[in-house]
């Protein structure tokens, strides 16, 4: 990489792909090749022997299968969690359906195979932007973002950005978007995730959002107001105009979210 201003250049992240296809594996070399910062210095073609390499390599970057016999890109990418300094990790799969678990574990990206170089080296980018983010900031336990299915690739939506939350059966819907500026709406989004209510507000920042109902969760700084509509029963008042029914469940919560 050119240095710029006399500052010294990064060094490359020295990146270790795995993949149990001959053909998925030279492809990504090819791709890699032409990918400024980063240097392939291995690869792997199970998860088992992704390990030792790891181990034995110390790579920055792992550019990971899921769909491997015996140990799959989950199991090599659990067992990474809690060793320190791991290396950072981009799932790359023809499989959209994992990327709610994969983003539990902390993976950097989620890259759907035909891989693009663009997508790739979009990818690669953030892997260098997140080193930079922890080398100053303490991690935190809370989901800052989501990885959803949209269309024909995956579509990173911020958590700050979800303004409700709703349950749909197995699935949860998030939408982005829509609140009112000025008396006009600004329109907006939502995403089908694959994931319980339940088990998403276990990864969601208290202090950003909070559960409403069994089937709501709603962020803080788009309640705009609580209305009681008599015999014990209250709503939430929206930013955008809406009026939804809190739970008997959450309502203290709620309550004193609000003060009283």
């Amino acid at each position: 990489m050119a240095e710029t201003d006399g500052a010294r250049p990064s060094p490359p992240l020295r990146t270790l792909i795995v993949d149990d296809e001959p053909l998925a594996v030279e492809r990504m070399q090819v791709i890699c090749s032409r990918i400024e910062g980063i240097m392939v210095i291995g690869t792997a073609s199970d998860g088992q022997a992704a390990l030792r390499l790891i181990e034995a390599l110390g790579p920055d970057l792992v550019l990971l299968d899921l769909t491997m016999p015996e140990t799959d890109g989950l199991t090599v990418a659990r067992r990474l969690g809690g060793q320190p300094n791991a290396p950072a990790v981009i799932f790359v799969t023809a499989h959209d359906e994992f990327a709610v678990e994969a983003f539990d574990l902390d993976a950097v990206d989620y890259v759907l195979k035909p891989v693009a170089p663009d997508r790739l080296q979009r990818a690669v980018a953030r892997v260098v932007t997140r080193r930079g983010e922890r080398a100053q900031q303490p991690a935190s336990r809370w989901l800052d973002e989501f990885w959803v299915p949209h269309r024909s690739e995956l579509v990173r939506v911020a958590a700050a950005e979800v303004h409700r939350i709703d349950a749909e059966r197995d699935y949860v819907r998030l939408h982005v978007g829509g609140q009112n500026t000025g008396g006009q709406s600004t329109g907006g989004q939502s995403y089908l995730l694959l994931q319980t209510i339940t088990s998403l507000e276990e990864r969601l920042d208290p202090g950003l959002f909070i559960r409403i109902h069994r089937s709501c969760i709603m962020q803080r700084s788009h309640v705009s107001g609580l209305r009681h509509e008599g015999l014990g029963v209250w709503s939430a008042e929206t930013a955008d105009g809406e009026a939804l029914r809190i739970g008997r469940t959450y309502l203290p919560a709620v309550k004193k979210m609000a003060g009283r």
